[in-house]
């Protein structure tokens, strides 16, 4: 078993509790562990036993270096921007779980509309691993951020769905394998 990182604070610090969403604040000098540093945000447990999201842009309040995502492809043609898209939602986790929603199977869709020469709109259809999950508004505004980020993309819509339900069988063999469900 690996040990966790204990961390103390170094300035106070915006939270999103998981898994409810609701937002709060933890005070420099708290202690936390580290329990997932992937993509953009990290997930910490507190000294009282709550699992919360710090964002990426918070991380020197942990003492790390903040993430910088980057394009992989800067041409702005309709197939080069989804490409970029996939990519973009490979980076976006749920904080509970170590796997990206591309391979939790979490999102169903992706659409790209041109609307002049090198602007286009962008629409995801998603879902969530469970209804009424509080941290569906977080996941849809980090997808929506990521894409709406990158260039030759005018605007954004993120759809969650609940049907068809999220269900194991829509993993990819590479997030059951990382889960220990092979």
């Amino acid at each position: 078993m690996t040990e966790r990182e204990v961390i103390t604070l170094t300035r106070d610090v915006d939270i999103i509790t998981i898994p409810d969403g609701a937002v709060g604040l933890l005070r420099q000098g708290g202690q936390v562990t580290l329990h997932q540093a992937l993509g953009d945000s990290f997930t910490v447990i507190t000294d009282y036993g709550h699992m919360v999201r710090i964002a990426g842009s918070d991380a020197d309040a942990l003492g790390k270096e903040p993430r910088t995502l980057h394009t992989l492809v800067t041409e702005t043609d309709a197939g080069a921007i989804e490409r970029n898209c996939w990519e973009v939602m490979k980076t976006v986790y749920d904080p509970e779980i170590p796997v990206n929603i591309v391979d939790l199977g979490l999102v169903y869709e992706c659409w790209v509309e041109p609307v002049a020469d090198t602007l286009h709109d962008v629409r995801v259809q998603m879902t969530l691993t469970a209804p009424g999950c509080g941290m569906g508004p977080v996941i849809q505004g980090d997808v929506e951020r990521g894409i709406k980020a990158l260039p030759g993309v005018r605007a954004v819509m993120v759809d969650l769905v609940l049907d068809p339900p999220w269900s194991r069988d829509r993993m990819s063999e590479v997030a059951k394998l990382q889960l220990g469900l092979f």
